[in-house]
């Protein structure tokens, strides 16, 4: 079982900033990535947000909508794709890299990833 992760600091910058370099240098496997898949029980997230990789520091969804069932696959698990509940559109609050607190919408297969990786956030498996 996996943990969940502790609120992030600007002491994890860092952290932040080796997570980003991973999920570049396996961007032919990968889309996103937790902290915690490098060792790291902090709440911070690496993902290509529509070509463009992007970091949240401490991300939340608060809010969602248009549910759907879908398959992902995931490097933290062994098999193919499981089957899982996502949402189509959600509402995120985060930090930035300075730690500004931010509130943005994404749809769309971003949305799918950030879902995916707070999951990983929150001990959570597929």
């Amino acid at each position: 079982m996996q943990k969940k992760s502790e609120t992030a600091t600007q002491a994890d910058t860092e952290i932040a900033k080796d997570l980003l370099e991973t999920l570049i240098h396996h961007q032919d496997g990968c889309v996103g990535m937790a902290a915690n898949m490098i060792g790291e029980l902090k709440r911070i997230i690496a993902f290509d947000n529509d070509g463009e990789y992007m970091v949240m520091f401490n991300p939340v969804i608060v809010k969602k909508s248009e549910p759907y069932e879908t398959e992902e696959g995931c490097l933290s698990l062994l098999g193919g794709p499981r089957k899982t509940k996502r949402y189509k559109s959600i509402k995120v609050q985060y930090q930035t890299e300075d730690f500004k607190i931010r509130i943005k919408t994404f749809k769309g297969f971003p949305a799918q990833i950030i879902q995916h990786e707070i999951d990983h956030c929150d001990g959570v498996l597929i």
